[in-house]
């Protein structure tokens, strides 16, 4: 009976397969079996048994991750003498955009828009960073930026906490439009409705306690 085929011999063997030219794609198995291993005689590769074979085959066809997360991320800054100039929204935009897709590069900036309380924005998440640490690098990295140009009168800081809300991809026009439309909805509704709104509409049990400090 043979020993199973340890995971580092298996790696060894699929790079001495490549290097070979022997290992084929996906495409080839059409006219290449897993189970045609003929070399020429000029070729050297290790010899290969059928649980060997069986391993790589197995290796060959394991299945590729699959995702479609998009999801809408809302925080609030942490007192009055942080709000956001309006004259400085494009450039925090822009900058938040280029942490989210250039820091995390498998991420995607679908719409944002910062209040000057709080901060909208919706993302193509993809599953190779949790939201947590997502949101911890925007809030660090976009809290420096605004400290550094001087914006705001005393050190800006995000609230701790977030918001986020996922959505399928038959709504991302609206929520999109949604996001950028944020001035308009906020002469009818103030952040505290809305947030509450949100929460509601997503059926999230919360404690007022543990909510943000609303800045009216």
């Amino acid at each position: 009976m043979e020993r199973p085929v340890c995971r580092k011999k298996i790696y060894k063997m699929i790079f001495e397969l490549r290097r070979s030219g022997l290992f084929f794609n996906q495409e080839d198995s059409k006219t290449n079996r897993a189970s045609d291993w003929s070399v020429t005689p000029q070729i050297k590769i290790p010899v290969i048994s059928d649980s060997q074979k069986a391993s790589l085959r197995y290796f060959w066809t394991m299945a590729n991750t699959y995702t479609q997360l998009y999801i809408q991320i809302i925080f609030a800054v942490s007192r009055r003498e942080c709000l956001i100039p309006k004259q400085n929204r494009e450039e925090l935009h822009k900058y938040i955009t280029g942490i989210v897709q250039k820091q995390h590069r498998d991420q995607k900036m679908l719409g944002i828009f910062c209040m000057p309380d709080h901060a909208h924005m919706l993302i193509g998440l993809r599953p190779s960073i949790s939201i947590s640490d997502l949101v911890r690098d925007i809030k660090a990295g976009s809290s420096k930026f605004i400290n550094d140009n001087n914006w705001v009168k005393k050190e800006f800081n995000w609230q701790e906490g977030f918001g986020a809300f996922s959505y399928s991809r038959r709504d991302l026009d609206s929520v999109i439009k949604y996001i950028l439309n944020q001035e308009e909805h906020h002469r009818k509704k103030k952040f505290r409705e809305e947030y509450l709104g949100i929460l509601k509409e997503f059926e999230i049990e919360y404690d007022e306690k543990y909510l943000f400090n609303w800045i009216d």
